[in-house]
């Protein structure tokens, strides 16, 4: 079969995914096999593929791959997230785009709008995955708003309810101004931030009297009910039980004692105002002080702020310092660092807002995921985040699940005419109980109003490896049972909490069981400044370009070639170039061999002989170190070693040493064992490089329709001997000490040289060293020879009398000119490192490229040296 000369993966990749698909290969069903599981962190369904999902999603299909090839019975299960606040986002945008406003339209007709979006626009990241080699069981894909899963979280809402653990109360919840919702803790980001701190007076009244507050938002003094100072701060004693009047709205407000206040930061006095400020809400509470939410939903000032109503609060803290300044009421603005919260959805400032939310409490559902945790039933990899973990799990709060929006599952929450609720499955259901709690039989659906809000897009995640086998509605089914729990989770760091802790928890409220055995936490994928990958810098190269630049398998290896565990990834385009340069040395590598032409009547060389009993022992020690690689989830260290395996061991050593010389045909026995290890080779490749491999794999002989590389026996590690795999690299060690004598003194490699040995050598792989050195003779010798050139390996002295290969008075004459150039190297080096401005100024890097550049200098200067003595 014609092989062709370059190996182009816009060839291969779709025809083998075509192939794949067609037959089923990606699919599972129960069995008597032992199941792998992974269940995919379902990516936004507005989501289009990015450098995280590349990562994310390599490993994962790397992982199922060698499972499927292990033997088991491998489901991946694919999936979108509906992403409540991202997708009505987006649809609210196309929606204005068009001239429509949301507020003109019904419920019903924005989720008509929403659901076409996603019809859309929702399966756009699946495909991009499929082209990456995702080997997903796409028959089970899923969305979290599918029916089945639908109705699995509005039954574990009602029962969590039932059992007391979802509460409704008016709280302290992070507001998003843009959105219009309540964020939960974990959905904000704290950024650092140059502030001004705002030092106002506030008179006493009755006297002339003031108090000075520092605050970086001075918008809310509009909200102020009180000022705070502690006991014990002799500076305010005499204030205490008087009243202070608020600037600009003249309100009267007490002055009150508590040891929350810091006497050092500010001026020891703090202005309280519970509606917009967590412990100013605790404060309020403790103290009986009113609450005057100043804020509309989208963070303009509402009436109760009496001035500036319908301004934006970024707009009204410039216009309020301006008056307050006016008004003779500041005092002084300094500069002032600080943190402020971000949504992380929308990049809006958070709002602390008193608002009426639903919450589940947290407390007793954390226990049992963090003890398991601790015991290592759920491992972490890497396992420092353990301690991430346990500090916020034994400081877990209760979340706020509820969100000020309509498209998600609408919380099954019904309010009845006289005041109260019910919570129930259906709206059937809900009558039935609001006839029970009021004793109205007649009540009918229509005297019910269902709660407007939707939960929290992390309620129906935290059921995914449940709900995706349908584990809450029908707990006792087949697929449930065999492939619950799964077995490895592959995700970020930055949802440890927001997901990873949730999913171990309702695994063990509804399964009393962990949902995987393993986490595998990625890096963030970072530029080569460190800095994570985003649209908005426009440092994210586009997945599906470097695909068709580099080919799917080079992107993987890419990936993998920085990824460590939990370690960022700082990608470089130039390693999945270097992807791509290894799929090119495999096939070059196969077209070599498989150009070679047989000679059946030929007898095995000794020197190939040897060479592949050497080539065994070092691939099944390789087989072995590359699976504890694996077992140790260090995904990079394990593609490295298949890497230097193919590359420095088989291609650069093993192919030398068995490879015919020119136009000269090959015994059979060394072909046939050459394409045996050649299959081996790319079922170890394959997990990582699917397209090339499987490539490679159907052309190495003839093949059935229905057979694939992919669902192959992965090599098992056979016995193997490290005595014999030492003694081959002192083979190789000899080998490289005669070639670099062939170097340094200009012999060709078809010069053939005599070589005398003193001491003890590997005798018995003198074939191969005969053949890869070119040597005449492989002699012993009792003595040292004078005037030979010789080198050392280990104890053994071995000796090359060089006689006329050389032209000695060419050869000074070669040596002496490159000494000249790099003497003169060497003192312009020293120049530029002897400036004492350079030094103080340029880079460190430069400064070590330099000094390395000196040192090599030297190093060479040094060898020339000696070789030009030995030679006069």
């Amino acid at each position: 079969m014609e092989i062709p000369a370059k190996y182009d993966p816009s060839l291969t990749e779709d025809k083998w995914y075509k192939y794949w698909m067609d037959k089923g290969f990606f699919h599972s069903e129960p069995d008597n096999r032992e199941p792998y599981t992974i269940v995919i962190p379902p990516p936004n369904v507005t989501g289009v593929l990015h450098m995280g999902h590349m990562l994310n999603n390599t490993i994962q299909d790397i992982l199922v791959r060698r499972a499927r090839m292990q033997g088991k019975n491998a489901c991946w299960v694919p999936g979108t997230d509906h992403a409540s606040i991202a997708t009505e986002a987006k649809v609210v945008s196309k929606l204005k785009d068009e001239g429509i406003d949301k507020n003109t339209l019904t419920r019903k007709e924005l989720l008509d709008h929403a659901w076409e979006w996603k019809e859309k626009h929702g399966g756009i990241i699946l495909e991009q995955l499929k082209k990456l080699g995702a080997s997903c069981d796409w028959d089970r894909t899923k969305f979290t708003m599918d029916d089945d899963l639908s109705e699995s979280v509005i039954k574990v809402f009602v029962d969590l309810h039932n059992k007391g653990l979802i509460y409704r109360g008016v709280r302290m919840v992070n507001w998003d101004p843009q959105a219009k919702t309540a964020v939960s803790d974990e959905e904000v980001n704290h950024k650092e931030v140059q502030s001004k701190l705002y030092y106002v007076r506030y008179k006493v009244e009755g006297n002339d009297d003031f108090v000075t507050i520092a605050t970086t938002r001075p918008e809310t003094i509009l909200g102020d009910t009180a000022v705070c100072v502690h006991p014990e701060d002799e500076r305010f004693k005499h204030l205490h039980g008087k009243k202070v009047i608020v600037p600009l709205v003249n309100r009267l407000v007490p002055i009150i004692i508590d040891e929350y206040v810091d006497k050092e930061f500010g001026t020891g006095a703090l202005k309280i105002t519970p509606a917009h400020d967590i412990n100013d809400y605790a404060l309020g509470d403790k103290h009986n002080l009113e609450t005057i939410d100043i804020f509309n939903d989208d963070g303009t000032m509402n009436e109760k702020a009496q001035l500036y109503v319908g301004e934006d609060r970024f707009k009204v803290r410039k216009l309020i310092v301006k008056d307050l300044e006016e008004a003779g009421q500041i005092v002084k603005i300094e500069d002032y660092l600080n943190k402020v919260g971000y949504s992380e959805r929308t990049d809006a400032v958070i709002e602390p807002k008193l608002s009426m939310q639903w919450f589940c409490n947290m407390e007793n559902l954390a226990k049992p995921a963090l003890e398991h945790v601790l015991n290592d039933d759920v491992q972490f990899h890497p396992a420092k985040f353990k301690n991430t973990y346990k500090h916020w799990m034994e400081n877990v709060k209760d979340w706020c699940v509820s969100r000020q929006l309509w498209w998600g599952h609408r919380i099954p929450a019904y309010y009845l005419p006289e005041g109260g609720y019910v919570v129930a499955q259906t709206p059937e259901e809900a009558v039935e109980l609001a006839k029970q709690k009021t004793g109205n039989q007649n009540l009918t659906i229509n005297d019910l109003k269902q709660e407007e809000d939707v939960l929290d897009t992390w309620f129906s995640s935290w059921l995914w490896p449940i709900s995706v086998f349908d584990g809450i509605n029908n707990p006792d089914n087949k697929d449930y049972n065999y492939y619950y729990p799964s077995n490895d989770l592959v995700t970020a760091p930055e949802i440890l909490f927001f997901w990873v802790a949730r999913m171990i928890m309702a695994g063990y409220e509804y399964k009393n069981e962990k949902p995987f055995k393993n986490v595998y936490l990625t890096g963030i994928v970072r530029d080569q400044q460190r800095r994570k990958m985003s649209k908005s810098l426009g440092n994210s190269p586009d997945p599906i370009e470097l695909m068709k630049k580099y080919g799917a398998d080079g992107v993987r290896v890419g990936m993998l070639l920085c990824s460590p565990a939990g370690g960022d990834l700082l990608f470089d385009e130039n390693l999945t170039e270097q992807g791509r340069n290894f799929g090119n040395k495999i096939w070059n590598a196969f077209r070599l061999v498989k150009s070679w032409e047989i000679d059946e009547t030929l007898e095995q060389p000794e020197s190939a002989n040897k060479s592949i009993e050497w080539f065994k022992h070092r691939l099944n020690s390789e087989i072995k170190n590359i699976n504890d690689l694996y077992e140790k989830f260090r995904l990079s260290d394990a593609l490295m070693a298949v890497y230097k395996l193919f590359w420095d061991e088989f291609s650069s050593w093993y192919l030398e040493f068995v490879k015919p010389a020119y136009q000269k045909p090959i015994d059979k026995k060394t072909f046939d064992q050459t394409l045996e290890f050649f299959d081996i080779l790319v079922k170890l490749l394959h997990p990582i490089m699917p397209f090339i491999t499987e490539e490679i794999w159907q052309l190495i002989d003839e093949r059935k329709d229905g057979e694939s590389l992919m669902i192959e026996k992965m090599p098992e590690a056979e016995s193997y001997s490290e005595d014999i795999i030492e003694s081959f690299e002192r083979v190789k060690e000899l080998i490289t000490g005669v070639r670099n004598i062939r170097n340094e003194n200009g012999i060709a490699q078809k010069e053939a040289l005599a070589i005398k040995v003193k001491g003890e050598y590997d005798e018995e792989y003198s074939s191969c060293v005969v053949k890869m050195a070119n040597l005449s003779t492989l002699e012993e010798t009792k003595v040292k020879i004078d005037g030979a050139v010789s080198f050392m390996v280990k104890s053994a002295e071995f000796y090359i009398e060089l006689g006329d290969l050389v032209d000695v008075e060419e050869e000074l004459k070669k040596l002496n000119k490159e000494l000249e150039y790099n003497k003169g190297f060497l003192v312009s080096i020293m120049k530029k490192l002897g400036n004492e401005r350079f030094v103080k100024n340029a880079p460190e890097k430069v400064i070590a490229i330099e000094t390395q550049k000196k040192e090599d200098a030297e190093s060479k200067i040094k060898i020339l040296e000696e070789r030009i003595a030995h030679l006069k």
